[in-house]
């Protein structure tokens, strides 16, 4: 492979997959597998993997996530109400569990696979079948349970009956296709969650066995630590080991780059917007590939209200306008019916003419496949087509007036005031208070401010009183 040519190609390319000899666990005989690492549109890389046996005829398929583990799992739930809901594109992850909910049916997590909501149905009904005959000699009330089930699962695909399908992956790395992209999709709710403790031991990113006791002392440590650096910062002292970050220091640590996995270096620097709050400036770039990306992320408290920012912009000087988009951050422009939802494109600084030309870009490259591909419509393509066109036109300035809108529930989001310190004429600025269901999606609710001291402190001598308990047990 040449130094600079992808390691993973678009879903779409015409690069031929690797062939190995492998070993087949039916017969015994030397089969092959074909490896492909490529990339789904607006989704992430993953590595196809197929085996076919040419001795007994044996053969699967596999998908395995070719990135990092997200931060969160993600959580998909399609309501499914015609036909082209089946020919959505499915992402199953071998962490990822599907259910059907009318059915209270769960497909437990398994090889991954790379499918449509039609062909996860066909490998349920598949799976289901493969043991009626036994059940139906040894169960009949089991076997005849499992046939009402076969029987709606072919009534979803043959007469059209809706149903609700969940994807639920605690690594992040499953995905369901939104056939509104970019816009929002009523019938595909997403929802981003933290991990539990099980689910990180599963996915092996923590340990069962862990010592809580050898936590506890680094919790101990930790808490030290911070009460010296906070007397540190009072004093306004600083010595040789102080772990203090100057108002003008770049601090430099290594990581790996997300496209190619090489190893890199992310530069980090806080910086105070005039008429904002200080925001901290993360910047990557690779010297293998090539590849670079800068974020932004807040640097102070969470802002007890929301913040939504209208500008009309009617020049070519509101293009020209700094933005600081943060990743809870929101963007509407109604005239050209763009809307990008939170986490869309991550943290940015740039300006208004940078973000639109990265939203431009970020749908070339991830939904482009997509718009040419054989599940695409002509509908689709010219639907497609139309809304770039429009969305250059914003950006030529050729568009005017229209209205750019920034919602970000933690208000961490800026957009330059040309007339600062007076107020702007094109600009609106209204602060509001969150709904519970963004404080849940924030966690934020779960959030204790006051009283934890002594919920803490209960709870540390309820697990002593138990221990003695215990202990005494033991020594009678």
């Amino acid at each position: 492979m040449a130094e600079n040519e992808p390691l993973y190609v678009d879903i779409g390319d015409s690069s031929k997959p690797a062939e190995i000899e492998s070993y087949c666990m039916s017969c015994g005989e030397n089969g092959t597998t074909r490896i492909l690492l490529t990339k789904v549109p607006h989704f992430r890389e993953i590595i196809l993997m197929a085996f076919e046996c040419p001795h007994c005829g044996l053969k699967n398929n596999e998908v395995r996530s070719g990135g990092a583990i997200a931060e969160k799992g993600v959580r998909f739930e399609c309501k499914v109400e015609t036909a082209a809901d089946l020919d959505r594109q499915l992402v199953k992850s071998d962490s990822a569990l599907i259910a059907f909910k009318e059915l209270d049916l769960e497909i437990p997590a398994k090889n991954g696979s790379l499918t449509t909501v039609e062909g996860v149905i066909s490998h349920a009904r598949e799976d289901l079948a493969a043991q009626q005959p036994v059940r139906k000699a040894m169960d009949p009330a089991v076997y005849a349970r499992i046939e009402e089930i076969i029987g709606t699962l072919r009534s979803y695909v043959e007469d059209g009956r809706p149903f609700t399908i969940v994807v639920d992956d605690p690594a992040g790395n499953s995905y369901i296709e939104n056939l509104k992209f970019p816009a929002d999709d009523p019938q595909l709710l997403i929802t981003h969650y933290e991990r539990s403790k099980q689910d990180n031991i599963n996915l092996a990113l923590a340990a069962a066995d862990d010592d809580d006791d050898a936590n506890n002392h680094d919790d101990n440590a930790k808490e030290e630590g911070d009460k010296k650096k906070e007397a540190k910062l009072h004093t306004g002292t600083q010595t040789e080991d102080a772990d203090v970050v100057a108002p003008d220091e770049v601090i430099t640590f290594p990581a790996n780059c997300s496209t190619c996995n090489a190893p890199s270096e992310t530069r980090m620097h806080m910086i105070s917007i005039p008429h904002f709050k200080n925001v901290i400036i993360m910047s990557t770039a690779c010297d293998h590939c090539g590849y670079k990306s800068n974020e932004v992320k807040s640097g102070g408290a969470i802002s007890k209200r929301g913040r939504r920012i209208t500008l009309k912009m009617e020049d070519a000087e509101d293009l020209s306008r700094d933005i600081l988009k943060s990743e809870t951050c929101g963007l509407q422009i109604p005239e050209i019916d763009l809307e990008l939802h939170s986490g869309t494109l991550g943290g940015r600084f740039t300006t208004v003419e940078g973000i639109l030309t990265q939203v431009k870009n970020e749908l070339n490259l991830n939904a482009g496949p997509f718009m040419s591909g054989d599940s695409s419509t002509g509908d689709r393509r010219e639907k497609f087509k139309g809304f770039l066109g429009r969305l250059d036109d914003v950006i030529e300035g050729r568009i005017r007036p229209c209205t750019l809108i920034l919602d970000d529930p933690l208000a961490n989001s800026h957009l330059q005031n040309l007339y600062a310190p007076d107020p702007d004429p094109n600009m609106t600025i209204e602060d509001y208070d969150r709904t519970w269901d963004q404080n849940e999606d924030l966690g934020l609710n779960d959030v204790v401010l006051e009283g934890y001291e002594e919920a803490e402190q209960a709870k540390q001598e309820k697990e002593k009183e138990e221990a003695d308990k215990h202990k005494d047990v033991e020594t009678a």
